[in-house]
């Protein structure tokens, strides 16, 4: 099956508790106020109220940020995922990173390394098609900050494993490749090489 839902436990990765108020209360939270964010730009477009619609910027960034990455982090995961990719997605990460293993080494480092909270990103570059490690602040788009094509995220915003996971971020990175649903993620490489 693919992607999850609050009543989806990932287990052994994350417990259900996490998963229904990372679902239910965060990714919601960022969904409204972006509506809410969309609402006021219109009026100031309607009002022609630039320096109103520049000052939501931020507001746009963060909670339209959120729900970008949560729409992606839900679809990379699955209670079945875990394993390695195949087929072309497997080349690639051998051919850029020398092994899975290596890719796997180097993407849990940079995404335990992010200061404070934010995402580890594995994207392609649109132009030379080519897989990267990436990492962003807070709820910062990969493909509207970077260029990058997202295809794997992983959330360390404390919300995403503290209940389960306490301060260990380490243990949490770790265990996330065990739901990673790599059949989604190939499918957003495909698309993106096309």
């Amino acid at each position: 099956s693919s992607g999850i839902n609050a009543e989806c436990p990932l287990r052994p990765g994350i417990n259900r508790d996490i998963m229904e108020i990372h679902h239910s209360k965060h990714h919601a939270t960022y969904v409204n106020n972006l509506n809410a964010t969309a609402l006021k730009a219109a009026d100031a477009v309607e009002s022609g109220n630039v320096s109103s619609l520049i000052g939501l910027h931020g507001a746009l960034k963060f909670n339209g940020g959120g729900h970008i990455n949560h729409s992606i982090f839900w679809n990379n995961l699955s209670p079945n995922g875990g394993g390695l990719p195949s087929g072309d997605l497997l080349a690639a990460i051998e051919a850029e990173f020398g092994s899975f293993d290596q890719f796997k080494a180097k993407m849990s480092a940079a995404t335990i390394g992010v200061q404070g909270s934010g995402w580890g990103w594995l994207g392609v570059n649109p132009e030379s098609k080519r897989l990267e490690i990436a990492t962003c602040a807070n709820q910062d788009p990969l493909l509207a900050t970077t260029g990058l094509t997202p295809l794997l995220g992983i959330d360390v915003w404390e919300h995403a494993y503290y209940l389960q996971y306490k301060n260990v971020r380490p243990e949490y990175v770790n265990s996330i490749w065990n739901i990673v649903h790599w059949d989604d993620v190939a499918a957003r490489y495909a698309t993106a090489l096309s």
